[in-house]
């Protein structure tokens, strides 16, 4: 419920307030009738509602451009961590062909020192020797 309204007049100023004057006279002002405003009241809740519409879409554009920034953060990290994935790919290929070209030379060195013979087969053998180890070095196990 409203409380009541007092009207003072102090020294030919008017002030309204909650209580009696301590100076000066005070009139008793009558609670407003059930279903009347004053007529500005509804411009100042117009304008308060416009003003709360307009801060909502601020909001959420906000809070979209928040949203937005963050998915392309996230876009960014996970194209970075693919990026490195498919360098690791391509590291571990290469490796594995290393592997594979020093595997067949140190079989085609072990089949021509099986088949040489005389001075060519010590030649042959260390140079298979040499291929083993190339190959232990690069990929071991």
């Amino acid at each position: 419920m409203a409380q009541g309204v007092y009207k003072c007049n102090a020294g030919g100023k008017i002030s309204y307030a909650d209580r009696p004057c301590a100076e000066g006279q005070s009139t008793r002002l009558p609670p407003p009738a059930a279903g009347v405003t004053p007529p500005e009241a509804s411009a100042v809740a117009t304008r308060d509602a416009r003003t709360l519409v307009e801060f909502e879409k601020l909001r959420l554009a906000r809070e979209d451009k928040i949203a937005r920034e963050k998915a392309r953060e996230q876009n960014r990290e996970e194209a970075r961590a693919e990026r490195g994935r498919q360098q690791r790919a391509r590291a571990a290929l290469a490796h594995r062909k290393t592997c594979d070209k020093l595997r067949l030379r140190r079989k085609w060195a072990d089949e021509d020192a099986a088949r040489a013979g005389g001075k060519a087969h010590d030649a042959a053998r260390r140079k298979a020797r040499r291929q083993a180890e190339a190959l232990a070095v690069e990929c071991p196990a």
